[in-house]
């Protein structure tokens, strides 16, 4: 069992966190007054919707309702746990946590990676040495010479040599004490049986791949010489920290630049990549041999508003494409496409064309859809047939645009291209759209989690109107905390009758007794996700600029209202009595001790942290 970490240690992490800082990381935000807007990470949204506070330090997404703090956006993106995002902000700004005891699973868990982390490290020390300081690295610094690669890009992108021969890192590791089981698991050495070991790179150049917060969860590697028995790439296999699907080679060096120009460029190459950073081209990153998914895109989508899929000019850059066009449709995602002279791939044009003319081209580029239009033209012909290839290659994809005005402009421009009347290519679209939705299987690799469901009935009922004046003096609370010694000292608590609310306001009113903290921590210190979220709605309230006169005139009108309707009651009560309405009276009665069992009720939510 953990450790309970102390409430002051956790708000010390949170007020020393930057929220807008962290989340600025995953998606791109543009400010609006006080708060800040951007696409949601939780769901795929073409419109921006989620909003965040810098000055609560809180967020909310109007789309799909997710909401939290820094604690909740890091645990909700990351897959994590809430001692794991702790660990990690606690890490980023240098504030020490307790140690902790953790079950047997987590600590093997957490040590595991830990571990794989420190393995990498030691095999890229390795592979670096020999690179810079072995003869056996002589061929490799010839090659990266002939290739054009200056030394301020090797040390730049940190670029080792896994010499030839098949136990080199095998037999370094051996004498640093390593377990080979464990090497073999981070995908550093292969095992032929359960006693032999060999180097998994051979005679490869050696690039670290790292993820967005410079973890160095694996390894890729190139050949030097050809060979008709060997693939030209290598990656490491799926481990505990390494997942294709889901990273990116360069990412860690691209992102300030990609959100700096609000594009970003997709390669296929570790060498076309660091062509282009050697040129100044920094806003690109590369796949790792395996296509674009729906993770990468949402990786993307979080750094820039525009990508271009850099491709050769062979049919299969074409292919992929198109394959993966409806990623980006779905995530509202500006996708354009820069295909190369014939012969050349983003290296040998950049080395041999220069970075003015591939910005050139990029200016040039088309839409995906504009140029899957152009290549279905050019594949197909504009015989009878080519014309009916064309219309059904590209109405299944003009059905998935949302944009009714973009659809149409795309529409005109295929009939334009084809000669087809417009009326006959919507037709088709719409007779696509009409069609039974066939089950979809989830991206290979995806990680993201599915969009949050409505909150349970209990949320929606305190938004009934009923409870709007009491909804209002929670919200003035954690708006305006000035009001919480007005509030207990006239025990407005009293007059809640919504047990819900009721339970917020005595948790604001605990932490206000503490001397030092702050009402609005609430949304950090509360465990129960739909409490959580309720807390949030709150605080954002009507974003009312609440003054003391304002807030004693919400006081005011709310105990007169709340005296009244007791006022009422009784009134009605003693009329009842006095007619001898048996049945009326009975009824109102019932509804008095109703009010007086909702007065009692303290809370509905269990768990809490």
């Amino acid at each position: 069992m953990s450790i309970m970490i102390p409430e002051d240690k956790i708000l010390e992490i949170k007020h020393s966190s930057d929220i807008l800082e962290i989340i600025s990381e995953s998606i791109i935000l543009k400010q609006a007054g006080k708060n800040h807007f951007g696409l949601c990470p939780f769901h795929s949204e073409k419109t921006p919707s989620f909003m965040v506070n810098p000055e609560k330090q809180i967020y909310k997404c109007f789309g799909c309702g997710e909401s939290g703090d820094v604690f909740s956006f890091i645990m909700k993106k990351n897959g994590w746990r809430f001692p794991e995002a702790l660990r990690f902000l606690s890490g980023r700004y240098g504030i020490d946590l307790p140690s902790q005891e953790m079950t047997p699973e987590q600590k093997k868990i957490y040590q595991e990676k830990d571990h794989l982390l420190s393995l990498n490290q030691m095999a890229l020390a390795f592979y670096r040495g020999m690179l810079l300081n072995n003869t056996l690295g002589e061929a490799a610094r010839r090659y990266l010479a002939k290739r054009g690669f200056s030394q301020e890009s090797i040390d730049r992108f940190e670029l080792g040599f896994a010499p030839d021969g098949w136990d080199h890192l095998v037999n370094h590791l051996a004498r640093k004490k390593v377990s080979l089981a464990v090497a073999e698991k981070a995908g550093l050495i292969v095992s032929k049986d359960k006693n032999r070991f060999f180097d998994r790179f051979r005679e490869r150049i050696i690039f670290p791949i790292y993820n967005m917060n410079r973890q160095l969860i694996g390894f890729g590697g190139r050949i030097i010489q050809d060979k008709k028995a060997q693939a030209k790439y290598m990656n490491s296999p799926e481990t505990p920290l390494y997942h294709k699907a889901n990273s990116l080679y360069g990412i860690d060096q691209a992102r300030i630049k990609c959100r700096e120009s609000g594009s970003v460029y997709v390669v296929e190459g570790y060498f076309d990549l660091i062509a282009l950073f050697q040129h100044g081209v920094e806003n690109v990153v590369a796949t790792l041999g395996t296509a674009l998914s729906r993770d990468h895109v949402k990786l993307l989508k979080g750094l820039a508003s525009t990508i271009f899929l850099v491709y050769d000019s062979d049919q299969a850059g074409i292919s992929a494409a198109l394959r993966g066009l409806h990623l980006f449709l779905d995530e509202g995602v500006d996708a354009r496409i820069i295909v190369l002279p014939p012969g050349h791939d983003p290296d040998t044009f950049i080395f041999q064309e220069g970075p003015d003319r591939f910005k050139t081209l990029a200016k040039q580029a088309l839409s995906a859809i504009l140029f899957l239009i152009d290549s279905a033209v050019r594949s197909h012909g504009l015989s009878i047939d080519g014309k009916l290839h064309i219309v059904n290659e590209m109405a299944p994809l003009l059905s998935e645009i949302q944009d009714f005005v973009a659809r149409a402009l795309y529409v005109k421009e295929l009939s334009e291209r084809t000669g087809i009347d417009e009326r006959a290519i919507n037709e088709k679209i719409v007779s696509i759209k009409k069609e039974p939705a066939q089950p979809v299987a989830a991206d290979a690799g995806s990680t993201s989690p599915p969009p949050p469901k409505e909150g349970p009935p209990i949320w929606q009922e305190i938004r009934q109107e009923r409870w709007r004046m009491e909804r209002q003096m929670i919200s003035m609370l954690l708006q305006f905390p000035e009001m919480i010694r007005e509030f207990r000292d006239h025990h407005l608590i009293d007059y809640f009758e919504n047990g819900t609310l009721r339970h917020i306001g005595e948790r604001i009113l605990e932490r206000d007794a503490q001397i030092g903290k702050e009402s609005a921590d609430l949304v950090t210190l509360v465990h129960d996700e739909t409490l959580k979220r309720m807390i949030v709605e709150l605080s954002l309230g009507e974003d009312v600029p609440w003054v003391k006169t304002s807030a004693l005139q919400l006081v005011d009108q709310f105990i007169t209202i709340k005296n009244r309707a007791k006022s009422t009651l009784s009134q009605r009560i003693k009329m009842a009595e006095t007619q001898n309405d048996e049945r009326l009276l009975e009824a109102l009665l019932k509804e008095k001790n109703l009010h007086l069992m909702s007065m009692k009720k303290k809370t509905f939510i269990a768990g809490q942290r």
